[in-house]
């Protein structure tokens, strides 16, 4: 006998294949529409949280009724019969149960991690061990090593915070975003998570990640959804996770230090090792736990002298503090963003090529916010609610989305290139909502007829002609260190200046 008949057998095999699929991939929306058939829900090429709220009874919930119903067909013929199953049979059971328990628990799960504001509470892990074992402890059952309770557990709750972080953080649904939110998914569970669950789940923070791409277009928020998701162990007897996921992410922005004290902040200090070091001090990379993220933001901006310290932390995951001799443990992960040409930057000597190629083993680009919206109202809607709600509440979110959406489509038009991205757009709404308008202008440019225009005619305030020159400035150097050397002034001040720039055709 067959534990499997021929048509349960396709949609047995999608199903266990969903398990394991990137959700923010095209395969994910063809598996489902293969499992449900003519009762799939849709004609989206791309999976969305917000489409798939839209609908009373979706395809999740429908596929997981169809697993609960062959998850428990499959029990009864597996209890009954003693004849011996095939290999690739009970894999498939294997697989089917871990998609059922996923689903089952998943109100439990998503509750645990979307409410930032209490403790999680984890003590229905015993009823979930009660199910895992009911499922797998029979006879022709021989689960492969990490299919145990715990394991499956842990691996669960990291599925949750990647899903929900990736979501919450990346907004939109074109084929960009969805491209994005999949490469964040792999930079957590690689492209092979049937791996990452047998060998790679405890040693993906010896990996470095490197976020590029310009200015204003999430780099933070990509590694916040990177740093949240980590995997973290799970303890039975007390029914808790080793450390809170809420606690792990420690950014530091680089470019906002001066560079005297970065080494500081990053690997301490010892008492005396310069003046005012009044007492030793830890610094970030020794405060960081082992299932814990330090997120080193503007990276190129760093000197060599830190750059070399950097890449002896990352070749032997070590370092000493300022002014002493012992080296500690890095025990972390690091993620690392820049928006510059770090390559245009190792051939002008300025950034180290040894220390490139220890932060390049995983690089995520993030696309310009244009590349993101791709001139659809539908995905500009969904970003204007979003930052609308940061500013002004949801009391008063949809009125000032609508404003700011009306705004733009009889003023600007759904394909403004937004040269200042996710930035631009959030100061859009803001002038909205002070003045009822916005004064766009797409580009720093000496050549462009709106900034002379209004030099001739002496439009431009001190302020903005100072902004705009130090805007010139950053992008011909590509460094706010050197920019802020040419120009006489604090690299800080560049810095502030230069994102307060009025943009000129």
């Amino acid at each position: 006998m067959k534990l499997f008949t021929g048509t349960e057998l396709a949609i047995a095999e999608n199903i266990a294949a969903l398990s394991f699929t990137n959700p923010f991939i095209e395969e994910r929306i063809l598996l489902e529409r293969q499992i449900l058939g003519n009762s799939y829900i849709g004609h989206e090429k791309v999976w969305n949280i917000n489409i798939d709220k839209k609908n009373k009874r979706n395809n999740k919930d429908q596929i997981k009724e169809m697993v609960s119903d062959l998850v428990g067909k499959f029990y009864l013929r597996l209890k009954q019969n003693k004849n011996k199953f095939t290999v690739p049979e009970l894999k498939i059971y294997d697989q089917l149960v871990i998609y059922h328990l996923f689903e089952e628990y998943r109100e439990r799960m998503t509750g645990s991690v979307y409410d930032g504001k209490k403790i999680p509470n984890f003590d229905f892990y015993r009823q979930f061990k009660i199910d895992f074992e009911y499922y797998f402890k029979l006879p022709q059952i021989k689960l492969q090593p990490q299919f145990t309770p715990v394991r499956v557990f842990e691996i669960y709750y990291q599925v949750h915070r990647a899903f929900f972080y990736i979501f919450d953080f990346i907004i939109g649904s074109s084929k960009t975003i969805a491209q994005l939110r999949a490469s964040i998914w792999q930079s957590i569970f690689t492209h092979d998570i049937y791996r990452y669950e047998r060998s790679l789940f405890d040693r993906m923070q010896d990996i470095t990640t490197l976020i590029t791409g310009p200015s204003g277009t999430g780099k933070e928020l990509v590694a916040r959804a990177i740093a949240l998701s980590q995997y973290i162990p799970f303890d039975p007897s007390i029914k808790k996770f080793k450390v809170d996921f809420r606690n792990i992410y420690h950014p530091l922005h680089l470019s906002a230090m001066p560079q005297s004290l970065i080494e500081s902040e990053l690997f301490g200090h010892k008492k005396g090792a310069y003046t005012g070091a009044l007492a030793d001090r830890a610094g970030w990379m020794e405060l960081c736990t082992e299932h814990g993220t330090v997120f080193l933001d503007e990276i190129g901006e760093i000197n060599e002298e830190v750059q070399v310290k950097l890449l002896r932390l990352l070749q032997s995951r070590q370092f000493q503090r300022l002014g002493d001799t012992k080296n500690i443990k890095f025990k972390g992960k690091i993620l690392a963003a820049t928006n510059r040409n770090l390559q245009e930057a190792i051939k002008s000597n300025k950034f180290r090529g040894d220390l490139y190629y220890r932060l390049c083993s995983d690089i995520i680009e993030t696309p310009s916010l244009s590349s993101q919206l791709e001139g659809s109202e539908k995905d500009l809607r969904l970003l204007v609610q979003y930052l609308s709600e940061r500013i002004v509440g949801e009391s008063e979110t949809d009125k000032l989305a609508e404003e700011t959406i009306n705004w733009i489509k009889h003023n600007i038009g759904l394909n403004y290139s937004w040269p200042g991205n996710v930035r631009e757009l959030e100061q859009c709404i803001r002038n909205i909502l002070i003045r009822g308008t916005y004064s766009p202008i797409n580009a720093v440019s000496t050549g462009g007829d709106a900034f002379w225009e209004s030099f001739k005619n002496c439009d431009l305030k001190a302020e903005e002609l100072l902004n705009v020159y130090c805007s010139m400035v950053y992008k011909k150097t590509g460094s706010y260190i050197e920019s802020a050397s040419n120009l006489g002034i604090d690299r800080r001040t560049v810095k502030s200046r230069v994102e307060a720039a009025v943009y000129y055709n």
